[in-house]
């Protein structure tokens, strides 16, 4: 497995730090003796420049990583702040180059110490979490790799889930499309029965009007037949 380009230049860059502060180290004791050394100057100058292009590249590989989510937060946090100490002994540098700071064998001493060849802190490095504490820089990377296939398992999870609502909800919404179209339809249904029923009550109504008419008329017949049957009808 290829190592990871951030941690490769962070490494370079931590060795040009470190050959600075030997450079200046080795300026000023040709300056406590009273000699000069232009051609130091004009490395360390140099070195100077390289150490600040190496701090911007390193910033930018750390925000590409962040953004496509190639790390996760907590090593991106973690690289943040190995970022920002490393900014921190560039300044410490640039001011010990003005003669404006300390010594520079101290930030030397930090750097490349015999204490910290055998495994002592080292300034360089905060204090790392329990989970990535002693291992390699492939196997942070596989570690990471394998955290971040988790969380897509878990999103792909989560995604499977939001599509089933969804489809139920297109369920239960085409159902209940349905059942307002039977609604309709029973309204509709409603509505012309209760016509053809008043329709039949106004048609018994005038049955019944005609027949007692009849019924009237039929009556008077009658009397007026028996009238006329009194009349005619021969008296003894």
């Amino acid at each position: 497995m290829a190592p990871d380009p951030w941690f490769f230049t962070y490494d370079s860059t931590c060795q040009i730090a470190q050959e600075i502060a030997e450079k200046i180290q080795q300026r000023n004791q040709y300056e406590r003796k009273g000699e000069k050394a232009p051609k130091l100057t004009v490395t360390i100058r140099a070195l100077l420049q390289n150490l600040k292009e190496k701090i911007a590249l390193l910033k930018d590989l750390l925000l590409r990583a962040v953004a496509t989510h190639q790390i996760t937060q907590l090593e991106g946090d973690r690289r943040q702040n190995l970022l920002d100490d490393l900014v921190t002994r560039e300044r410490l540098l640039l001011a010990s180059f003005k003669n404006e700071g300390a010594e520079p064998d101290l930030i030397r001493s930090s750097l490349m110490s015999e204490e910290a060849k055998r495994g002592a802190p080292n300034p360089w490095l905060f204090e790392e979490p329990e989970e990535t504490r002693g291992l390699g820089f492939d196997e942070i990377r596989q570690q990471q790799q394998k955290i971040i296939q988790e969380q897509d398992a878990g999103l792909d999870a989560l995604s499977s889930i939001i599509s089933r609502q969804k489809q139920m909800g297109q369920e239960i919404g085409n159902e209940l499309d349905e059942q307002n179209e039977i609604i309709d339809d029973l309204a509709n249904l409603v509505e012309n029965t209760d016509e053809k029923l008043r329709t039949e009550t106004r048609r018994v109504n005038l049955v019944d009007r005609k027949s007692t008419s009849c019924g009237m008329i039929m009556v008077i017949l009658l009397l007026l037949v028996a009238i006329v049957v009194v009349a005619v009808w021969p008296t003894n």
